[in-house]
């Protein structure tokens, strides 16, 4: 017996078969389950995305988390100074004033050739602008911030641009979700300001 119950475990074969059949049923679930995963997130996603055309929303390239570009990045943009302007501020008294130097950085130089036209128009607007605030919103970081986005919003409106903006609450739609509109890329890229004095 002593020689039978030796040669038992050195023929270890006979306990390794059960355990590799159970193995790979393991690894034949596993891999069944993953496939069947991937089906379902595919046709979840799939049926996501068809939704979303029938809703009729349109998703523009500043949704997707970066904005088309109008022009090509490799190509310099142009700088369009303005005259420098002074303002009266509207503080009480009526003694405060801002002196303000503008650029405008643009995407061609056709823009700046269109916007040389209605520069009178421009100019008026932005002077209406400054002259609505007080000394106080015109020095802090968040009022040169809003006076910027101001500033864009008025160009733009005068040139025929689309521009939305950022504070701006998106208009919904009749069926209560936040319709997405394509709208063609605005060639005002910033206002810069060369000189910024407030007395």
């Amino acid at each position: 017996m002593s020689a039978a119950a030796a040669a038992a475990p050195a023929n270890g074969e006979a306990p390794a078969k059960p355990k590799s059949k159970k193995l790979l049923f393991i690894i034949i679930g596993v891999v069944v389950l993953a496939l069947v995963g991937a089906g379902a997130a595919f046709f979840l996603l799939k049926k996501s995305h068809s939704e979303d055309e029938e809703d009729g929303t349109e998703v523009t390239a500043e949704d997707e988390g970066h904005a088309a570009p109008l022009r090509d990045p490799k190509t310099p943009p142009t700088f369009l100074p303005l005259d420098s302007m002074v303002v009266n501020l509207a503080d009480p008294g009526g003694n405060r004033f801002a002196q303000l130097g503008i650029t405008l950085q643009l995407a061609d130089a056709k823009t700046g050739e269109d916007m040389k036209t209605y520069m009178p128009s421009i100019r008026n607007g932005i002077l209406i602008l400054v002259s609505q605030r007080t000394a106080e919103q015109m020095l802090r970081a968040d009022g040169k911030q809003a006076l910027t986005q101001d500033i864009m919003a008025e160009i733009s409106d005068v040139m025929g641009y689309d521009y939305e903006h950022p504070d701006a609450e998106p208009e919904p739609s009749p069926k209560g979700k936040k319709k997405k509109k394509k709208a063609a890329p605005n060639p005002i890229e910033g206002v810069l300001f060369s000189s910024f004095i407030v007395q």
